[in-house]
C-alpha cells in the first residue's frame, strides 16, 4: 500500500457553502500529516469525510486501502478517531470505558480486559483505572480518549485538535504517546491550531485555505518559502547599533534592519554558515559589545500568517466550530 490515506479532488458542500473545493492528500504509511488552516478552512470536514462520518459530494478517497464511499465498514474497522472533545462515558471507570469498547469491537471478555490493562498502563492511567472518568482531569480524559481510539489497534488514526485546552505538560505527554504509535507503524492525520504541535509531530504539513490546499511540504520546506535564515544581534546600548549594522553589512553585502527599541540588528543570510562566520568575525573586529548573537529561522506562525492571511493568535483563541 503506497498511501495509507489518499484523496483526489475531494468536495463537500453544505447548502450554498462549498466547504471542500477539490482537496488532494497523500499520506504514506507510518507517517504524520498535519493539517493547518484558520477556522472554517475545511480541516474538520476533511477528517469527518475520510472517517466516513460525512459522504463527499465529489472526488474520491481511500483509507487503509479501502474506498470511503464504497467500503465504509472496511474503513471503520481500520481507523481510530479522536474528535475535538473527549468522548468518554463519565459514569464508567477508565477501565470500564476501554473494556466496553473492546467488547463492542469483538475482542471477547478476556481479550478486552487484557487490552484495557495494556492501554491503561501505557497511558499512565493505571492508578485511576477504577475511578469514574468524571473525576479525571482534562489531560487524563484526553489520554483515556486516545487510548479508546487504540483499543482495536487501528492502522490509521485521525486526531482532530487533540490537545485543545490542555496545559503544556499534558500536551507534551500526549505528543509522546502519538509518537509512540507512529513508531509502531500507525499513520496519523492531525488537525491542530497549535503551530508548534505540527512542527513537533508532523512529517509533512498541508495548509488549508477556503476549502483548498494552498501549500504543502515539510516544516522546513514551508519555512523556506517564507524567507531565509537571518542573523540577529543584540547590543548593549543604542550607540552600538550603527557599528553593528555596518559590521553585518560588510559581512553579507546587504542592508541590515535596525530596531532601536529592542536594540537589535538583523540581516538576511544568503549563504548559510559562511555568512554566520563572516558576521561573527566582522563584529569581533569592530569591537561592538554584543549581548546576543543568534541565527533565526522563520517560524510556522510566520508561514501560517503569510500563506493564509489569517491571524494565528486570533485563530487559536476562537472556539473551534464545524469547519
Amino acid at each position: 500500500m503506497e498511501f495509507a490515506i489518499q484523496a483526489e479532488g475531494l468536495k463537500k458542500r453544505f447548502g450554498d457553502h462549498e466547504v471542500l473545493a477539490g482537496v488532494d492528500l497523500c499520506v504514506p504509511p507510518g507517517t504524520v500529516l498535519g493539517l493547518l488552516g484558520p477556522n472554517g478552512a475545511g480541516k474538520t470536514t476533511t477528517v469527518r469525510t475520510l472517517a466516513t462520518l460525512l459522504t463527499p459530494d465529489g472526488g474520491r478517497a481511500t483509507v487503509a486501502g479501502h474506498d470511503v464511499v464504497r467500503s465504509p465498514k472496511e474503513v471503520r474497522r481500520r481507523i481510530g478517531l479522536a474528535g475535538q472533545y473527549a468522548a468518554v462515558d463519565e459514569l464508567l471507570t477508565g477501565r470500564e470505558n476501554l473494556v466496553l469498547i473492546g467488547r463492542l469491537m469483538g475482542l471477547g471478555r478476556r481479550g478486552a480486559r487484557e487490552r484495557a490493562a495494556e492501554l491503561l498502563d501505557g497511558f499512565g492511567l493505571e492508578h485511576a483505572a477504577d475511578r469514574p472518568s468524571k473525576t479525571y482531569s482534562g489531560g487524563m480524559r484526553r489520554r483515556l480518549d486516545l487510548a479508546a481510539c487504540l483499543v482495536a489497534s487501528p492502522e490509521v488514526l485521525f486526531l482532530d485538535e487533540p490537545t485543545t485546552g490542555l496545559d503544556p505538560a499534558s500536551r507534551i505527554t500526549l505528543w509522546q504517546q502519538v509518537r509512540e504509535q507512529v513508531a509502531r507503524g500507525v499513520t496519523v492525520l492531525l488537525t491542530t491550531q497549535y503551530l508548534e504541535e505540527a512542527d513537533y509531530l508532523a512529517d509533512r504539513i498541508t495548509v488549508f485555505g477556503s476549502g483548498r490546499v494552498i501549500a504543502e511540504g515539510t516544516a522546513d520546506e514551508l519555512k523556506r518559502k517564507v524567507g531565509e535564515e537571518r542573523v540577529e544581534v543584540g547590543v548593549v546600548g543604542a550607540d552600538d547599533l550603527g557599528a553593528a549594522a555596518a559590521a553585518l553589512g560588510r559581512a553579507v553585502s546587504e542592508a541590515p534592519v535596525v530596531d532601536r527599541e529592542t536594540r537589535t540588528v538583523a540581516v538576511r543570510l544568503a549563504d548559510g554558515i559562511g555568512g554566520v562566520a563572516r558576521a561573527a568575525a566582522e563584529l569581533e573586529r569592530s569591537g561592538v559589545a554584543v549581548t546576543d548573537f543568534a541565527v533565526r529561522r522563520p517560524s510556522l506562525d510566520e508561514v501560517f500568517l503569510q500563506l493564509t492571511g489569517a491571524s494565528a493568535r486570533t485563530d487559536r483563541a476562537e472556539e473551534s466550530g464545524d469547519e
